[in-house]
């Protein structure tokens, strides 16, 4: 991993607006990809950053991760942010699972890991599946995921991705 990846990596891991947020999430996103962000977007005091590999696009990707804060959300419980997801993504793909996989406190902060699989959509037959990671933090709420275009997530997708998440930092200023 180079070092401008490493300062991307970071900058983008402090979802909230670094200049004036007292909390940031990082996440170290493997450096195979090389990311580039793909969309960022902010509504209220919400915040969503998606990432790509540097050689896809939104319109055509085989791996996306997803960075979603939530300023000022402190009162949802990551299982009820967790419910919400999986409720959100039965209006869309019905046939939607959800398998929570591991929850616990890290530093305090509760956090939550599961996936989403979606063998279609309402509006398209392409498979989607998510591995999500949702962790309270003291100012914000955190939601991240990897999604790929398959009906299922493998066991080694899964770990791979579980460690990446669980490595995650909240930092302060």
């Amino acid at each position: 991993m180079n070092k401008k990846f490493i300062f991307i990596c970071l900058v983008l891991a402090g979802i909230a607006d670094i200049t004036s947020a007292q909390e940031n999430l990082k996440i170290a996103w493997p450096g195979e990809y090389k990311w580039k962000i793909g969309s960022d977007q902010k509504s209220g005091n919400t915040r969503m950053v998606e990432l790509l590999p540097g050689n896809e696009s939104m319109n055509n990707w085989t791996i996306i991760g997803t960075m979603v804060s939530m300023i000022g959300s402190t009162s949802v419980s990551v299982e009820q942010a967790m419910k919400m997801t999986y409720n959100q993504t039965l209006k869309n793909a019905p046939q939607a699972k959800l398998k929570m996989i591991e929850k616990g406190i890290k530093s305090g902060s509760s956090w939550v890991l599961f996936r989403i699989e979606s063998p279609k959509f309402n509006n398209s037959a392409i498979p989607e599946s998510q591995l999500y990671y949702i962790i309270q933090g003291k100012q914000a709420l955190y939601s991240n995921f990897v999604a790929i275009k398959q009906p299922a997530l493998g066991v080694l997708f899964v770990e791979k991705w579980a460690k990446v998440f669980k490595n995650s930092m909240l930092a302060g200023k």
